[in-house]
């Protein structure tokens, strides 16, 4: 589907048969239904990524040689810093730099990277298309659940709107204002472990343990101890990886998946959480063996930990994410009353809590849930094993890291 209409934009409704005219900022805000589940955050970030998006086809012309020597066969990005190095992009630039502030403090992760806006061409079989001289289409996330989108609009060098089908690639480039959705979740991750090892330290000022990473330094720095003073490191690696075809559309680009690793503390009764990111797992359909260290079993009680995968989307405040998912384990195993009965079995009872919480306490189109390992034990090999959705399938072999020598 690709239907082009004249736009006429009257409290967020779109109707046909109108000439196209110059529209304020004003006129694309929508009249917000307070009875709908997208939150005030979510309604700005897609209406301001619509301006963007207008703002761009009316500078298109202007800012096209700077975007040909950005977007190539090695990058299909344009990033805000090269964007706001260039006078011919500088008007367009400062109003993605007053967007991207307000993002990222909206993501809390301000203090995690210096920006995360970037314009970027949707699918690399649009390049050549449009490296010849087609005219593109200007495109933005929709607003709400990826699986509600009923098409996806974009605007073209004249102010008409498109409405293009959700899943099949678009015969004509399409130049989609988003932000770059790599080092988002990087800063995502960094925010997230940062504020569970903050709260969980406001608890237990004076008794908290100290982190694994950390743990590892200091040995690595008191060399003089005996290797038999020096405790190894028993772990688990994923030796291999593959995902089921989710439907993600076009415009999403890549999937950036990320992990959360869930048990109870070895030493009392917290919950554990450790969030892992998994920058290789772009693609379904697709075998990846990253060889990667998921848990450190010094962590973990009862030698047994869960593993959700989660895919980042548009909308999460990672540190607001980070505190729900502490608080959500953290009244589960306090409801449970002698832990020890029950052993590792109340794991999945801790990870079922969290993604009970999910659909609540993120109804746009946040963090999407993958799938569920359940029950890891330390020690164990998995060959091909099935999650718990059956969404993804992976390989995970135990590995002892020994002192150094």
């Amino acid at each position: 589907m690709n239907i082009t209409l004249p736009l006429a934009i009257t409290a967020g409704i779109l109707s046909a048969g109108v000439t196209a005219a110059p529209v304020s900022n004003a006129q694309l805000a929508p009249t917000l239904d307070k009875s709908s589940p997208a939150s005030p955050t979510m309604v700005s970030v897609t209406e301001s990524k619509r301006a963007l998006a207008l703002s761009l086809s009316q500078q298109y012309t202007q800012l096209a040689p700077v975007l040909h020597e950005e977007i190539s066969q090695y990058q299909l990005n344009a990033p805000l810093n090269e964007l706001k190095r260039s006078k011919r992009a500088a008007p367009f630039a400062r109003s993605m730099v007053a967007m991207d502030e307000t993002l990222r403090v909206e993501k809390g992760i301000e203090d995690y990277t210096d920006t995360i806006m970037e314009l970027r061409l949707a699918d690399k079989t649009m390049l050549a298309r449009w490296q010849a001289g087609q005219s593109p289409l200007f495109a933005w996330e929709p607003e709400g659940n990826d699986k509600n989108w009923n098409y996806i609009e974009a605007y073209d060098i004249d102010g008409n709107i498109h409405l293009l089908d959700v899943y099949n690639v678009p015969d004509r480039p399409v130049l989609v204002v988003d932000t770059n959705s790599r080092k988002e979740l990087k800063a995502g991750i960094k925010a997230m472990n940062d504020e569970i090892q903050r709260l969980q330290g406001l608890n237990n000022a004076n008794i908290a343990p100290q982190p694994m990473a950390l743990q590892s330094r200091s040995m690595a720095e008191n060399a003089f101890d005996t290797q038999a003073d020096t405790p190894s490191i028993s772990t688990t690696v994923l030796k291999k990886i593959r995902l089921k075809d989710d439907h993600e559309p076009w415009i999403s680009g890549k999937a950036e998946v990320y992990a959360i690793v869930t048990g109870v503390n070895p030493s009392r009764d917290e919950p554990v959480l450790d969030i892992i990111d998994m920058p290789y797992l772009d693609y379904s359909e697709t075998d990846y063996s990253p060889n990667q260290v998921m848990i450190y079993w010094q962590r973990y009680r009862w030698s047994a930990a869960d593993m959700l995968l989660m895919e980042k989307d548009d909308g999460t405040n990672y540190k607001d994410l980070a505190r729900t998912l502490l608080e959500v384990a953290t009244a589960a195993l306090k409801a449970i009353p002698d832990p020890e009965v029950q052993a590792y079995a109340i794991i999945p009872q801790l990870t079922g809590k969290i993604l009970e919480a999910i659909p609540d306490s993120w109804a746009t189109n946040d963090d999407d849930f993958v799938d569920v390992f359940y029950t890891l034990r330390q020690g164990t090999m998995y060959n091909d094993y099935s999650a718990a959705g059956n969404n993804a399938t992976a390989t995970f072999a135990p590995l002892t890291i020994e002192p150094i020598q």
